[in-house]
C-alpha cells in the first residue's frame, strides 16, 4: 500500500514540477498566430485560463503589455514550490 501511495505522490510531484513550464509554453504560444487555437493550445488554455483570469481582473494591461501573466507565472511557480515542500515534509513521512 505504501508503494502505491509513494508512486501517486511521485506522479503528483512530477506534474507539479512541469506545470510552470507548461504555463510558460502557453505564454509563448501567444506570440505565434494560431498557436493557441491548435489542439495543444486549447488543452493548455483549459488548464491555465482559470488561473490567469483573476490576475487579469486585478492587474490591468500597461499599454499593449499584459503583465498579469508574468505575475501569475511567478505566483504559480512559488505556489508549486510550496506545495512540493509540503508534500515532501508532511505527506511522505506519514508513509514511513
Amino acid at each position: 500500500m505504501q508503494e502505491i501511495l509513494l508512486q501517486i505522490i511521485n506522479v503528483v510531484l512530477f506534474i507539479i514540477q512541469w506545470l510552470p513550464t507548461l504555463m510558460f509554453v502557453y505564454f509563448l504560444m501567444s506570440w505565434f498566430p494560431g498557436a493557441r487555437q491548435s489542439k495543444i493550445g486549447r488543452i493548455l488554455g483549459r488548464i491555465f485560463e482559470p488561473i490567469l483570469e483573476p490576475f487579469r481582473k486585478i492587474i490591468p494591461p500597461i499599454g499593449m503589455f499584459d503583465i498579469s501573466s508574468l505575475i501569475a507565472y511567478i505566483v504559480f511557480q512559488y505556489a508549486m514550490r510550496v506545495l512540493t515542500m509540503l508534500i515532501a515534509n508532511y505527506i511522505v513521512p506519514l508513509l514511513f
